[in-house]
């Protein structure tokens, strides 16, 4: 994973646009702008900065950034 986030770092570092669908919190985390389509992606839920979407619709991410920041 940690090669992968690298590369992706790398290449928005460059000024490339990256769109992810993925399910990894450690991914989700490490994004600019995450749209949330909620569990089995059926309806928009929110969109916005990793730590936004702690602060109000992701208790699972806001729970995983609490753990990586120890």
């Amino acid at each position: 994973m940690r090669t992968l986030l690298e590369v992706l770092g790398r290449l928005t570092g460059n000024g490339a646009t990256v769109v992810v669908i993925e399910h990894d919190l450690d991914m989700i985390a490490n994004a600019d702008h995450v749209i949330d389509m909620g569990p089995g992606g059926g309806e928009f839920v929110a969109t916005a900065t990793p730590a936004e979407i702690a602060d109000t619709a992701g208790r699972c991410l806001r729970e995983h950034l609490t753990r990586a920041a120890r």
